[in-house]
């Protein structure tokens, strides 16, 4: 595959290699190396170090890996299996104070958390993993089955995380968008002074 990505400034080539692809060997991973991806997670920035991020995981060959395989919607279902480690991805949504008083909405706590999402797919990126995250997930399903109280927690988001394989490997109706997204101009989201919407 050719990479057609051109950023418009200079910047690490990171941002530009890392991305969402589908297609995964079915290999497994160590746990050490899952745990360095949540590790750099663990450092992203937080408003007033709240750190609201909240990862569970299974990886394959855990008994209960195709739980986890359960929790993504029935289209991400049918190539994330083939990952190497499920992750769901929570925020908490208000804090938890151990003086008595009572607990506070946490007004950033999914901004808090995709920074640390960010975090961890770029260290994913860094190790030669794929990291895959996704909106196409069963939250009723994961709070019920993990015991997530909705109130407490929002479900972000899972990852699917693994080694990258031939596009051919995934269901006929992925392989042409086996690809790595283009981005729009940085005109049309950056604004000197003004606003455009």
């Amino acid at each position: 595959m050719t990479d057609q990505r051109q950023p418009e400034h200079a910047i690490h080539p990171i941002f530009t290699t890392r991305w969402s692809a589908r297609s995964f060997t079915g290999e497994t991973m160590p746990e050490s190396d899952l745990l360095a991806m949540l590790e750099a997670a663990r450092w992203a920035h937080s408003a007033a170090n709240r750190q609201p991020w909240r990862f569970s995981y299974a990886l394959r060959g855990d008994r209960n890996f195709d739980q986890y395989v359960g929790f993504l919607d029935d289209g991400n279902r049918e190539w994330g299996h083939k990952a190497a480690a499920i992750v769901i991805v929570l925020s908490a949504r208000r804090t938890k104070p151990t003086d008595g008083s009572p607990p506070r909405p946490i007004g950033s706590h999914s901004l808090d958390t995709g920074c640390a999402l960010q975090s961890l797919t770029l260290q994913a990126a860094m190790m030669d993993y794929i990291a895959h995250p996704m909106g196409g997930v069963l939250p009723d399903k994961i709070r019920a089955e993990l015991g997530v109280i909705d109130e407490d927690y929002k479900v972000e988001c899972g990852i699917a995380i693994g080694k990258l394989a031939p596009a051919e490997q995934l269901p006929e109706r992925f392989r042409e968008r086996e690809r790595k997204s283009q981005r729009r101009p940085l005109s049309d989201t950056a604004f000197r002074g003004e606003f455009k919407g």
